[in-house]
């Protein structure tokens, strides 16, 4: 497939290495241009391009932005055509990694919101796993023990076609169902960075809860002091699961 990835933080360098790897035809967009990306991002084959040359011919496109960003692109999706697939991988934490949005804090839905900013449908996908889970914990197909991504959007076809992303980047697609439900995958409920596997993923979705998963996101700053100095991947899926015991 041709893809751009738009971010080349951790997240989007990450996405953008795996599915060069794995075959597709990836472009790279950052907003501070091109010669910004780093060259680890690239070594798999993908190519840095400026942001206003990213999106015209692409099968899919990846954002790996800050989350509330998205409105800054909503001129430049205008004409992207509608099957063209937008996967939104952003997350919000007020106070921390955005300012607080009003809309989000009364109840609407991350990617909702994001899709509202974008002026376009978009696919929730990858937000739910830490980023170095992504970087190192991706196995092939049938591998015991391989760890699941929930998707969700409201496109059967988009999807799909997010589900084979998901798979060709080393984890398990789960079917999470439409957009207005992608709530569930939301920091920090219990399928939030925790590293579940196909059979464990259902259920922790399931378990969601609103109010309390946004306590536990909001109380992020004191769960991680209590971490021991430069915490492990293993660490912080470890106290993501302890929030929910």
């Amino acid at each position: 497939m041709k893809i751009t990835v738009i971010g080349a933080g951790a997240i989007g360098g990450n996405l953008a290495a795996k599915l060069s790897t794995a075959g597709h035809d990836v472009q790279v967009a950052h907003a501070r241009g091109p010669e910004d990306i780093r060259a680890e991002v690239l070594e798999s084959g993908a190519r840095a391009v400026d942001l206003a040359d990213a999106v015209q011919g692409r099968d899919a496109i990846v954002l790996a932005i800050p989350f509330g960003a998205a409105g800054k692109l909503a001129g430049l999706f205008a004409s992207v055509p509608a099957e063209t697939v937008v996967i939104d991988t952003a997350n919000y934490y007020p106070g921390m990694l955005s300012e607080p949005i009003e809309a989000v804090d009364n109840g609407q839905v991350e990617s909702v919101y994001t899709a509202e900013l974008l002026g376009r449908p978009v696919v929730k996908a990858w937000n739910a796993a830490l980023a170095e889970t992504q970087r190192t914990k991706g196995v092939p197909a049938g591998t015991p023990g391989r760890l699941a991504i929930p998707v969700a959007g409201d496109s059967k076809e988009a999807r799909r076609v997010a589900m084979q992303l998901v798979d060709d980047t080393g984890f398990d697609p789960y079917d999470a169902g439409m957009l207005a439900d992608s709530w569930r995958q939301q920091p920090n409920g219990p399928a939030y960075c925790t590293e579940l596997t196909l059979d464990e993923l259902p259920a922790a979705l399931a378990a969601a809860d609103r109010v309390k998963d946004a306590a536990i996101r909001d109380s992020l700053p004191e769960r991680f002091a209590a971490l021991p100095a430069n915490p492990t991947v293993d660490d912080v899926v470890e106290m993501n699961r302890a929030a929910h015991r």
